[in-house]
């Protein structure tokens, strides 16, 4: 099990967990290349944290889990905007999985994904990402299936660095990341992980109304050129890679 940085166990909150990162992302601040973006639902509160506090723009990054039909917690791959699919091909394998089935569940997953992009953006444009300094934030990550397909998806947009930024996630999960991105944020690196829920408190289900909240609370911020006053000292240490 790896830890460093300030954040403690078990994270309070979403909002704690996103305040915990603030610090090791110090760099981003401030500049004018660099967009959060949040996978929802779960990663919003932590993303909104995270800009408000380094006074960045915020966004989403539409994924969906391709969970087993009969175990839904378990990907066997993810879907983000713009046709990306990532396959966990082992699961897919071991549970003989067939084209069909997986056909069925990512048009499953592809219908909600582009209800969400509606009723969470509404008329708000799409962020231009190219040569954009990316933060992509979850709650936490398990296999990392979701996060691979945010990756792929902001890295076929042309963004000039792609960092991943998350509370907790299984140690091998970050070591497999590390070698597709530019950067990995992550305090806490348990080698016995079960699930993210595990780590929080708090870990209550994050509705549609309150990532509209977010997103316009932080949309209108940026517009009106004002942040909410936040104290951010550098952590002493981070879990980072390259």
């Amino acid at each position: 099990m790896k830890f460093s940085g300030s954040m403690h166990i078990p994270i309070h909150d979403r909002l704690a967990a996103g305040q915990a990162l603030v610090p090791m992302l110090i760099p981003y601040r401030h500049r004018s290349d660099a967009i959060v973006l949040a996978l929802p639902r779960g990663g919003v509160p932590v993303a909104y944290e995270i800009a408000t506090a380094l006074e960045l723009r915020l966004d989403l990054m539409p994924v969906r889990k391709l969970g087993l039909p009969f175990h839904d917690e378990l990907a066997m791959g993810a879907i983000a905007s713009g046709g990306v699919r990532v396959l966990n091909r082992d699961v897919v394998k071991i549970h003989g999985v067939d084209e069909a089935t997986l056909d069925e569940v990512a048009q499953r997953e592809l219908q909600e994904l582009q209800r969400r992009e509606r009723i969470y953006r509404g008329d708000h444009p799409l962020p231009d990402l190219r040569n954009q300094q990316v933060i992509l934030v979850d709650d936490g990550l398990a296999t990392g299936a979701t996060m691979r397909a945010a990756v792929r998806a902001v890295r076929s947009q042309g963004a000039a660095r792609i960092v991943i930024a998350v509370p907790v996630a299984p140690n091998d999960t970050i070591a497999e990341l590390r070698n597709e991105v530019d950067e990995v944020v992550c305090p806490f690196t348990p080698d016995w992980f079960t699930a993210i829920g595990r780590w929080y408190v708090d870990f209550a289900q994050i509705t549609d109304r309150e990532v509209i909240d977010l997103l316009q609370r932080a949309w209108q911020r940026k517009q009106q050129g004002s942040t909410e006053p936040w104290e951010v000292t550098e952590a002493p240490t981070s879990t980072s890679g390259h």
